[in-house]
Formats: structure tokens, C-alpha cells, sequence
């Protein structure tokens, strides 16, 4: 009887086993070459789920091992994707036939996660018209301008802040991405809310907007596994990327502010304001669960990318003096210009600033990798010859991160040089293969408030301080898995002091 139970056992599993190795053929069967190293169950999610590596560093070594092809196979555990190679297949995907993948592939479940839901990086369809629509609304040249004075003021409380600490030193250690974090998440809670976000007075830690980003964005292995890697199993844990605490807080925040708004009418220079005139222009009152969910996406969108983006760029300049001495004197000029005053036009008169920015985030992305999904079939066809039929659900793989750093589209791609992006040069940059914000409809409509925040703080820095990296940065920089963005192993750690 054991025997034959043992027998029935084996039986099954090896009847398993081939089923999940005939999952490993799907593209096989369609004429699409795979990538190596698939395993029957995990695809070629092995060493992205014991943390390993990152899903983007590990789209990036595919696309390293086959460039001479157009379109690859990949199996994100049994579920097959497609990442696309070359530049003309993703302009396809995110520009020219933007109907049939307008889809990010990323799933929020709207009753676990009510407000995250209403993101418009998260919305498809007639909700994420609305949402985009009023972001584009807020983000306007003329409405920068209003948010710009509340991010001055934090430039000033950052200022303050680095004095202090120099008042008895001459030169500090810190840690960039912390700095930057405090900044950032100040910026949001000035310019999205009007309120102090406590992100630089250290007695008041656990009142800080960087502190509930931080609670938000820095999720465990557990959390970051059923999220992103293996949603389908969220269906049985049920677990929100909200936790309830922060939730309560920003409900009550926004309800409170905006009851105050439409009472007193009086003009504030942040993102709240902005909403109140919307829904005068429109005659009609924004339902306050999207208001606040529109207010949380916000925060979201300007803290945490913004914040890893100015970190890198601030680890470049401390890397590269001639640059950032470069950089200082166009700041200097500028501000000079403007009588010491930071100002809307003189941002964007800072165009080396502009070119330092984009090859920080070509050099180093922040997100690595871009995923969209199919919505309606649509047939692929590489310059290679090779045809895909793609089926509605297949998820998309862009890899940014090979993209940026293919020597065919840039020479010496390891080498930071801004002057890649001069006005004379960059005109002749391959089109799609620069992707640090997206392409096409789903651009990431934050952008332009993303670079105001960046730029103004960087000026503010770098017309009073010098930077200069310290030994305790691991050089090379190599990245810690399971994070969302990327974040390097010890920390990004500079030496600081004022001119």
C-alpha cells in the first residue's frame, strides 16, 4: 500500500513538473527566442526572489546577452513577457500604438488600497484621464510658478539647516539620499499641502513627512514579494502598500485643509489651492476620497523619485569636481542675473544643470525598468524579422537601464558627460532610448515639477556648498535588491562644506 501511495506521489510531481515545464514553451511555440536560464515554476525569477538581484538588473543582463535580437522571451515565474530591444519597438509600445498597450502593468486592489488606487500611474481608461488631467492642470508653466515660492522657502530651511550644522566644523559627512529625502518630502508638504513637513527638525522626527514616506516606500522582503513579484498571492494575504496609520493621516489632513480652503478663500501657493480653483473653474466640488487620493499621489510621486534622482546627481558632482565647479558657475551667473533670487526663468536658463541631470539619470536609473500591458492584440515586428502576435495581458519589459547604456546609442556609455545632452549634441541622441520620465501619452506627468523641485535645490546648494565624496561610499555601486528604486548598497556619503 506504501508503496503504491509513494508510487502515486511521484507520479504526480513528475506529471507537475512537465506541466510547468510545457509553461517554459510558450514562446518556443510562437518562433520568439527565450532567454536562457528558464526554470520550470520560477521562469527566470530564480534570483530575483531569493534577493539575488533586482527584476531590473536582471532584464538588464538579458538584454546585454542578446542585443542581435529585436524582441526576447522572458517567463516572470509561469506568466511569459516580452522584453523589447530595440528603440523603434518601443517607440511602438509607448507612442505610435499607444492604444494597444496603455496599461502599466502593475495592479493596486482599490479595497485594500483606496487612495493609491486613484494614482494616475496606477488608472486606465476614463479614471486616469481625469486624474491626468488634473495633475497637467496643476503642473501648468503658470502654476509652477505659484508652487516655486513654497519650494523656495524650503531651500531657505535646507540652507538653515546645513549652516547649523557647519556653524562649528568646517567641513560635515552625510548621507545624500537623507538629505535629499528631507528635501523632497519638505517640498511635498509645502507645496502639496502648505504645512510644515518637520523633515529637518529632528525633535519633531515622528511628526515628519519624510518619516511617513518612509513607512509608505520602505516595505519589507514579505511585502515587496507579494506586491511586485508575485501579486497573485496577494489574493490570500491581503496586503496594503498603505499602512492604515498613514492612510488616517492624510484623510484627515486633507479633509481638514480643504474645509478651511473653500471657507476662507484665501490664496496659498500649493497644490491643495490649485485643486480649490479647479473646482471653481469646473462649478463642482472634487469628491474628497479623490481629492486625497490625488493629494497622497502628490506626495508619492515627489518624494521618493525626486529624492533618489538629486542623491545621484549629487554623488556625480562629488565624484566629478570639474563638473560641479562647471555647474556652480552657471548657477552663480544665473542667480546673479536674478539679483541672488532663485526664480521660474532662471531655472530654466540653468541648461548645464539640464544636461548634468540627464546624464545622472542615464548613467544611473532610477527605476531601471519600464512595464506596460498589452490591451488589445497587436503583432510586433523587429527589424530582425521576427514577428510577435502579442495577446492581450502579456506584460511588456522595457529595460531602461540596457537602453541607456547600449554603446550603440552611446559612446563610452560608463563615462559621466553632461556634455552628451549640449544643445549641439543631443539633438543626434537616438530617439527612445532616453526614457527617465517614460514616452509618449503616459509620459510621467509629475515631470516638470520633478525637475523644478531638483534644480532649485541643487542651485541652492551648490552656490553655498562643495561637495566631496567620502571614502565610507562602496565603490563600485551596487544596488540592494528588493528595493522599489534603486538604491546602492551603504549609502551614497559625501563631505560637505561652504565656499
Amino acid at each position: 500500500m506504501a508503496v503504491i501511495l509513494i508510487s502515486l506521489i511521484v507520479g504526480v510531481l513528475v506529471a507537475f513538473y512537465f506541466y510547468l515545464a510545457q509553461k517554459n514553451k510558450y514562446w518556443q511555440k510562437r518562433g520568439i527566442p527565450c532567454a536562457d536560464g528558464a526554470l520550470p515554476g520560477v521562469g527566470h525569477m530564480l534570483w530575483v526572489i531569493c534577493m539575488r538581484t533586482s527584476l531590473p538588473e536582471c532584464c538588464y543582463k538579458i538584454y546585454e546577452d542578446n542585443k542581435n535580437h529585436s524582441m526576447i522571451g522572458f517567463y516572470n515565474f509561469t506568466s511569459p513577457s516580452l522584453i523589447i530591444i530595440e528603440p523603434e519597438l518601443v517607440k511602438t509600445v509607448l507612442q505610435t500604438n499607444f492604444a494597444n498597450f496603455s496599461e502599466n502593468n502593475v495592479d493596486i486592489d482599490p479595497i485594500l488600497d483606496p487612495l493609491v488606487a486613484h494614482n494616475p500611474f496606477f488608472n486606465s481608461g476614463d479614471k486616469w484621464i481625469t486624474a491626468r488631467k488634473r495633475f497637467t492642470y496643476a503642473f501648468s508653466s503658470m502654476r509652477l510658478k505659484i508652487l516655486l515660492e513654497s519650494v523656495k522657502s524650503v531651500c531657505v530651511i535646507l540652507e538653515n539647516y546645513l549652516d547649523n550644522k557647519l556653524s562649528k566644523v568646517r567641513k560635515i559627512e552625510l548621507e545624500l539620499k537623507d538629505l535629499f529625502s528631507r528635501y523632497t518630502a519638505q517640498v511635498v508638504a509645502a507645496a502639496g499641502f502648505g504645512v510644515d513637513g518637520f523633515c529637518f527638525d529632528d525633535e519633531k522626527e515622528d511628526l515628519s513627512f519624510q518619516k511617513n514616506g518612509q513607512a509608505i516606500l520602505n516595505m519589507d522582503t514579505f511585502l515587496f514579494i507579494v506586491r511586485f513579484l508575485i501579486p497573485s498571492l496577494n489574493k490570500i494575504f491581503k496586503k496594503s502598500l498603505t499602512p492604515k496609520h498613514i492612510d488616517r493621516f492624510f484623510r484627515t489632513l486633507v479633509a481638514d485643509l480643504m474645509e478651511q480652503r473653500r471657507k476662507d478663500g484665501i490664496p496659498r501657493n500649493d497644490f491643495l489651492h490649485l485643486m480649490t480653483e479647479l473646482e471653481r473653474t469646473e462649478g463642482d466640488k472634487i469628491d474628497l476620497e479623490m481629492l486625497t487620493s490625488h493629494a497622497l499621489s502628490f506626495f508619492l510621486d515627489g518624494y521618493e523619485t525626486s529624492s533618489s534622482a538629486m542623491s545621484f546627481v549629487g554623488f556625480q558632482l562629488a565624484s566629478h569636481p570639474k563638473v560641479q565647479e562647471k555647474l556652480r558657475k552657471e548657477v552663480m551667473t544665473v542667480l546673479d542675473k536674478y539679483d541672488g533670487v532663485i526664480t521660474y526663468e532662471g531655472l530654466k536658463e540653468m541648461t548645464y544643470m539640464d544636461q548634468v541631470l540627464n546624464e545622472s539619470q542615464r548613467v544611473i536609473s532610477v527605476a531601471g525598468l519600464m512595464t506596460k500591458r498589452c490591451t488589445e492584440k497587436f503583432e510586433l515586428k523587429g527589424s530582425d524579422g521576427l514577428v510577435c502576435h502579442v495577446q492581450p495581458g502579456t506584460e511588456i519589459l522595457i529595460p531602461t537601464q540596457g537602453l541607456q547604456k547600449d554603446p550603440r546609442y552611446w559612446e563610452n556609455p560608463e563615462v559621466f558627460d553632461p556634455e552628451r545632452f549640449s544643445p549641439d549634441r543631443k539633438h543626434s541622441i537616438e530617439k527612445f532610448t532616453f526614457l527617465p520620465f517614460g514616452e509618449g501619452p503616459r509620459i510621467c506627468v509629475g515631470m516638470r515639477m520633478a525637475l523644478l523641485q531638483m534644480k532649485a535645490g541643487l542651485a541652492a546648494i551648490l552656490r553655498k556648498y562643495s561637495l566631496e565624496l567620502s571614502p565610507r561610499t562602496q565603490l563600485p555601486l551596487k544596488n540592494i535588491p528588493g528595493t522599489v528604486l534603486t538604491t546602492p548598497k551603504g549609502g551614497l556619503w559625501v563631505f560637505l562644506q561652504q565656499l
